[in-house]
């Protein structure tokens, strides 16, 4: 089950999310809410109010609790912790348990943002625009953020050429994927991501500006040299991937001779969070 993590945004306060693409719907972290609701800004207090209120409404046999599940979230401390989330349905009963002001306003906000990745499926440039406001919240630089967007840009390009070409989505774009990482940088997509202490987050938005570029070279090449070679299918395709993989491989190899240092880091968009909230 793929799920992608996202920040939301109420009032200024950060509320975490993750969007389950098989059951294509918003899971939220119930503390984060219910911390709005009772307007506290200590977590763990909130955390204490959310468990005092589930044991209640677990024995007047409230269905809402039921429909909770354990997920992953990462905390200020950039490690992950399980936590009850919910979907947008059952936030909105729970809502209705919690005396406070701001339930109205927060069940408004629940039906807006619960859509948006039906939004963005309709409209790919909101999506655009939702990640570079999320780039820009933790710290990236514009650089950063142009080079990252570029970068998709020429990832898109090739998985379209894949799928125009009889290569099958999710896994075997994953297995050609990896081959090309594995190409260019000597690590796996699971190495790479186990070196920067990456769990469940998009690898990519994890890069150094060095990272972007070289991702990037390594699958503009792969999809110009299958486009050459018209090449269909996944076993036909492993080819242009290994070829266009290695072109950055060497590019790569070469920078670091020149300046000594390595282009594939242990750095993580988490640390660089982390720093910025202490400065």
């Amino acid at each position: 089950m793929k799920k992608e993590e996202r920040i939301a945004i109420f009032e200024g306060k950060k509320i975490r999310r993750q969007w389950d693409e098989k059951e294509e719907k918003w899971y939220f972290s119930v503390v984060d809410i219910v911390q709005l609701l009772i307007q506290q800004d200590n977590y763990q207090v909130a955390r204490k109010y959310w468990n005092k209120l589930k044991e209640r409404l677990n024995k007047e046999g409230n269905e809402s609790v039921t429909n909770c599940h354990q997920l992953k979230f990462m905390a200020n401390d950039g490690k992950y912790y399980a936590t009850d989330a919910a979907d947008t349905e059952t936030l909105l009963r729970l809502v209705q348990s919690v005396p406070s002001p701001k339930a109205e306003p927060i069940k408004l906000w629940l039906a807006r943002v619960g859509y948006e990745r039906i939004e963005e499926i309709n409209d790919p440039e909101k999506a655009l625009n939702r990640s570079r406001a999320y780039w820009q919240r933790m710290g990236r630089s514009q650089k950063w953020i142009q080079q990252r967007m570029m970068g998709q840009g020429i990832r898109n390009k090739l998985t379209d050429y894949w799928k125009n070409n009889e290569v099958k989505e999710r896994d075997e774009y994953a297995i050609l994927t990896n081959i090309i990482h594995e190409e260019w940088s000597d690590l796996s997509v699971k190495e790479h991501k186990n070196l920067k202490k990456l769990e469940r987050e998009n690898l990519r938005d994890h890069m150094t500006d060095a990272e972007l570029v070289f991702t990037a070279l390594a699958e503009l090449s792969t999809r110009q040299i299958a486009e050459t070679m018209e090449t269909k299918g996944l076993e036909e395709n492993k080819i242009p991937a290994k070829r266009g993989g290695q072109v950055a491989k060497n590019a790569r190899l070469e920078l670091e001779q020149k300046t000594g240092k390595r282009v594939v880091t242990d750095e993580n968009l988490k640390l660089h969070y982390i720093k910025k909230i202490k400065s």
